[in-house]
C-alpha cells in the first residue's frame, strides 16, 4: 500500500518564463514516482519538463506579472478540470505570493498549509526581509533603502564599495530590459544610475554591505514546516560550484551537516509561524564567522531533491503527505549526497560518481525518465545561442531622473563592516 493518497493530485505552479527550471522537473518525477497525478501550469514549450514520463497533464499558465486575482483564476479553470481538490506547489516567488493572498479563494479546490496570507510576501520581499532578520537578531548584511539617486550614490559609499544592489521584489522586474535582480555596484556613480530605473521593475531599490563569496562559505537550507511547526525533511546543503562563479544559482550542491544553518533556519521559521516548503540562503561572514541569512524562499528552491533522505522523502514529498494527513515516514539523512545541474556544470555531471557519499542525483538525467535528458542538450543549445545573439543587439539608455534624497535605513544584527570592502573585481554579488 503506498504511504501517499494517490486520489488527491498535485498541480505545480510556475509564471516565469525560465524553460530551464529544474525543480519544476524535480517535482514531477517526486510525486510522480510515488503515484500521484502530476499537473503543471507554467509554460513548458521549449522545456524538457514536457517530456517527462511522469507529467500528467500541462496548462496554461497566467502571463508573467500578471495579479493574483488573474493567477487565482487561472488555478479555478485548472481544479475545475481536475474535478478534485489537489496539493498546489508555487515553484516561484511571484506564485507563492500570489497564492499566499488568494489562499481563502483557493481553499475550496486545494490543499494549502495554514499560515497568514501575507506571510509569504514578507518574507519574500528583500526590503522587509531585513526588517525581519532585526525584529528576530538574526544577522543579514547591513540594508540601506535610498529614496533618490543622489542618496543611492551616497549609501554606496556609506557602506563601502563594492555594494549588492537588490530589486525588493524581484519577481517584478521585467524580463528583457537588461536588468537584473541582484547585481554588484562598483561606483557610487552606478548606484545613483540604477536608482533612476526603479519605474521600471515596480520595486524598491536596496543596497547592501557585501559579504564576499569564497571557500565554505555559501550555504542554503530547504526544509517543510508541517502544520505543527516542526521542520521534517530536507536539510543544510553546501553549494560548491555556482553560475556564475561565485555568485549565482546552485550548480552543483552536497548535503553537509551544519547545527549552526539548520539552528538558525529553525528559529526563523518558528518565530515566523511559518508552514509549508521554504529555501534559505545564507552566507558565512570570513571575518566573524556568522551566517547571514540573504535569502527567504517560499517555496521549493530549484535543488530541492538534494535532500532525499534514507526513506526516499523530500521537502515535495513531505508537503503532500503532510497535507493529506498521511504519516511522514521516518528516514535518516544522507550527508555527502551531491546535486549536480548537467548544463551549468557539465565537467562535473561527466565526472563518475563517488560511491559511499550519499549518493548523487542529475537534474535532468535519470535512468527512469530518460527523455528530458535527452531533450535537454538541443534545447539548450538553441537558447544559448538566442542569449548571446540578444546581448548582441541589447543597449539603450537608462530613463528617468533623480528624485528627492533620503534613505530609509534598515538596521540589521551584527553587520561586519570591515568584511565588505576593498575587494577584488572578480568578487560578485550573490544572486538567485
Amino acid at each position: 500500500m503506498s504511504l501517499f493518497d494517490t486520489r488527491v493530485p498535485a498541480v505545480v505552479l510556475r509564471m516565469d518564463r525560465n524553460p530551464f527550471h529544474h525543480g519544476t522537473l524535480g517535482a514531477v518525477r517526486s510525486l510522480g514516482r510515488a503515484g500521484v497525478d502530476v499537473h503543471v501550469v507554467a509554460d513548458c514549450a521549449d522545456s524538457p519538463v514536457r517530456a517527462s514520463r511522469y507529467l500528467s497533464g500541462l496548462h496554461t499558465p497566467p502571463p508573467p506579472g500578471a495579479p493574483p486575482a488573474e493567477i487565482a483564476a487561472v488555478l479555478r479553470r485548472v481544479a475545475a478540470r481536475l474535478a478534485r481538490p489537489a496539493v498546489l506547489i508555487p515553484m516561484d516567488d511571484a506564485c507563492a505570493v500570489a497564492v499566499g493572498r488568494a489562499r481563502t479563494e483557493l481553499a475550496p479546490w486545494y490543499l494549502l498549509p495554514d499560515q497568514p496570507g501575507e506571510l509569504p510576501a514578507r518574507v519574500a520581499d528583500k526590503a522587509e526581509l531585513a526588517g525581519v532578520c532585526a525584529s528576530l537578531d538574526v544577522p543579514h548584511p547591513e540594508t540601506l533603502v535610498p529614496d533618490g539617486a543622489a542618496e543611492a550614490a551616497r549609501a554606496a559609499w556609506r557602506l563601502g564599495l563594492p555594494v549588492v544592489a537588490k530589486w525588493s521584489r524581484p519577481w517584478l522586474v521585467p524580463p528583457g530590459g537588461g536588468l537584473r535582480s541582484t547585481v554588484l555596484v562598483r561606483s557610487a556613480r552606478e548606484a545613483g544610475e540604477l536608482y533612476l530605473r526603479a519605474e521600471e521593475t515596480g520595486s524598491r531599490l536596496l543596497l547592501q554591505a557585501f559579504l564576499p563569496p569564497g571557500a565554505d562559505r555559501d550555504w542554503f537550507f530547504h526544509g517543510y514546516a508541517d502544520r505543527f511547526g516542526a521542520v521534517r525533511a530536507g536539510g543544510p546543503g553546501r553549494k560548491t560550484r555556482a553560475r556564475p562563479r561565485g555568485a549565482g544559482l546552485t550548480a552543483v550542491g552536497r548535503w553537509t551537516p551544519n547545527p549552526q544553518v539548520q539552528a538558525l533556519a529553525e528559529r526563523v521559521t518558528a518565530e515566523l509561524g511559518y508552514r509549508g516548503v521554504f529555501d534559505l540562503d545564507f552566507r558565512r561572514c570570513g571575518t566573524t564567522g556568522r551566517y547571514h541569512l540573504l535569502d527567504f524562499n517560499p517555496r521549493p528552491g530549484a535543488q530541492f531533491r538534494l535532500f532525499t533522505d534514507t526513506a526516499g522523502l523530500d521537502v515535495v514529498r513531505a508537503l503532500h503527505l503532510d497535507l493529506t494527513h498521511r504519516p511522514l515516514p521516518q528516514g535518516a539523512p544522507r550527508p555527502g549526497r551531491v546535486f549536480v545541474v548537467e548544463n551549468y556544470a557539465p565537467l562535473s555531471a561527466l565526472r563518475p560518481a563517488r560511491e559511499g557519499h550519499g549518493g548523487r542525483e542529475l537534474a535532468w538525467h535519470a535512468r527512469d525518465d530518460r527523455a528530458p535528458g535527452r531533450a535537454l542538450w538541443a534545447l539548450w543549445g538553441r537558447h544559448v545561442s538566442a542569449r548571446l545573439r540578444d546581448r548582441v543587439h541589447r543597449g539603450g539608455a537608462r530613463p528617468g531622473a533623480p528624485a528627492p534624497s533620503g534613505a530609509r535605513v534598515v538596521r540589521q544584527a551584527s553587520a561586519p563592516p570591515a568584511d565588505h570592502a576593498g575587494r577584488p573585481d572578480e568578487d560578485r554579488a550573490r544572486s538567485r
